[in-house]
């Protein structure tokens, strides 16, 4: 898999967010559509979302308590490049779950 790279801009000129770094990340919620079905893709789909994370390209991963689907932000060049990603995961890829949010987000953190 390839490399992605984070957008980073610093605001080093304007005193309110002096260190503050933005990175341009991908939310997305995968909505589950068909639970059991869902359950014979989990470990693969686990297992992806493990590789993704080794890889840098997944930054944050995790189901909703109400067992309707989970929440995934990526690292991509662009919402495009995300939606590829995401259309690879196996639970998307056979039907159990379906992209119900892809929004780009700005993560403002402090350095």
């Amino acid at each position: 898999m390839q490399i992605i790279t984070i957008y980073i801009r610093i605001y080093a000129d304007d005193k309110k967010l002096k260190g503050v770094k933005a990175m341009i990340l991908y939310v997305t919620i995968l909505e589950t559509i068909d639970a059991e079905k869902d359950n014979e893709v989990l470990e693969e789909h686990i297992a992806f979302l493990n590789q993704k994370l080794e890889e840098g390209t997944l930054v944050a991963k995790g189901p909703f308590t109400d067992h309707t689907g989970g929440l995934m932000i990526y690292k991509a060049n662009s919402i495009d490049e995300a939606r590829k990603i995401i259309e690879t995961d196996p639970a998307v890829r056979d039907n159990t779950r379906k992209i119900s949010l892809l929004k780009e987000w700005k993560s403002t953190l402090e350095v």
